[in-house]
């Protein structure tokens, strides 16, 4: 299994925009073939600050999505939205 974890940070007034994109789109992300879980959090401190934690079959399932059309017509719409550069993590659990 493959964990990503991925930082956004938002232009404080694209906030409601970005939930507006992501919203709709959760449910079809579960769709994708080697999708195992998503969830979307915001920081305590800095309301601009999101991260997705999702976790996927493997690499290669995530790659399939990363690189589908469906993702990059969400990404074009997200990415015009950021304050900063995302910051992406893989990850496999050690222990839980």
């Amino acid at each position: 299994m493959l964990i990503r974890i991925v930082k956004l940070n938002f232009k404080e007034n694209y906030i409601n925009d970005f939930l507006e994109i992501f919203e709709p789109h959760r449910e079809h992300i579960k769709t994708f073939d080697g999708f195992i879980f998503l969830e979307l959090y915001q920081d305590t401190e800095n309301d601009q600050i999101f991260f997705t934690h999702s976790h996927w079959k493997d690499e290669i399932a995530l790659n399939n999505y990363r690189n589908s059309d469906y993702f990059k017509t969400i990404w074009s719409k997200t990415k015009v939205l950021f304050a900063d550069k995302p910051e992406a993590w893989s990850l496999a659990k050690i222990e839980s």
